[in-house]
């Protein structure tokens, strides 16, 4: 099979590996390289670095609604494009332009979630399951039959990087497994009508609502790992929360008070019950775990988090 490859993230470079290994690609289309750390130097996307390793063309398009980039794509002669995370929309004559059309794996149980962060939305409302679709690609937001869908267990206590990683693996058993038999596979259409929607996140996404339950919040803080990052406001200060576990008994206060539980526990209310409040950083500090937080006397009993 010969495929051509769109993906840009960590995510897509696991899918890319598997890609690679079982089929013949054509090329690797990726984001632009973007600045990034404190020098804003240009960083290549993870796809990009594993295509230059193992000699596979690499093309970073500004535009993709062009009829020559249609025509570039057409030109690769692949039975397939294959695409994870790429990061924009393709037109109609760039999901024509291949053979096959082009095939989506997408980190959901289709239709729920279905958009630019999946992963993030499915902990945040509290699934306890998600998967990897992997469907033929239309006009629509992630709206196409889907062929095979692989599932996995969301953990009580599992961030979104941590689930992301999970699923760039189980994106590589779909690829080695379900791709190899499309064409004896049968796509069947989604139920439009029990679609939700997972839209791109925003750095205010991460505001915690402590009015919220406690089992809410917690999720919201998992949901938000590591980007945006979960955080509240101390005497007017940013505070990033980064790990909370539930908590079942009752926490006396309005919700976002903190309760000291003896010199190493940190419990915080919320609307109904509480949280665990396990590590935290100011801005502009480093992380530091519930022990020291109290130790150094950043949160205090009694102290209110808004």
């Amino acid at each position: 099979m010969r495929t051509l490859f769109f993906g840009t993230p960590a995510i897509a470079a696991k899918a890319l590996a598997a890609l690679h290994a079982t089929t013949d690609v054509a090329a690797v289309v990726c984001q632009p390289d973007r600045p990034a750390g404190r020098g804003l130097e240009l960083k290549p996307p993870e796809t990009k670095v594993f295509a230059l390793e193992h000699g596979i063309p690499v093309h970073q398009p500004k535009k993709v609604r062009t009829a020559a980039f249609a025509e570039w794509v057409r030109e690769q002669g692949a039975d397939y494009a294959v695409v994870i995370a790429y990061g924009r929309i393709l037109p109609k004559a760039v999901l024509d332009a291949p053979a096959g059309g082009c095939l989506n794996l997408h980190a959901s149980i289709l239709p729920k979630y279905r958009g630019a962060a999946p992963i993030n939305w499915a902990i945040v409302h509290g699934e306890t399951e998600t998967g990897i679709c992997l469907m033929q690609m239309d006009e629509g937001m992630d709206t196409g039959p889907v062929f095979a869908t692989r599932t996995i267990p969301i953990g009580p206590d599992e961030t979104a990087g941590e689930l992301y990683d999970r699923l760039g693996e189980l994106a590589q058993v779909v690829i080695r497994e379900d791709l190899p038999r499309i064409a004896t596979l049968t796509a069947e259409a989604q139920d439009h009508e029990a679609a939700t929607m997972a839209p791109m996140l925003k750095r205010e996404d991460g505001l915690i609502d402590w009015t919220s339950s406690g089992e809410r919040v917690h999720d919201h803080v998992r949901g938000m790992t590591p980007w945006p990052g979960a955080h509240t406001t101390l005497d007017g200060k940013r505070l990033k929360v980064l790990r909370t576990q539930r908590y079942d008994g009752a926490v006396e206060g309005p919700p976002g008070t903190i309760r000291a539980l003896g010199r190493k526990r940190l419990l915080v209310a919320c609307g109904t019950g509480g949280v665990e409040l396990l590590e935290a950083q100011l801005a502009g500090k480093k992380a530091l775990a519930a022990p020291q937080l109290l130790g150094g006397r950043i949160l205090s009993d009694g102290a209110l988090l808004s």
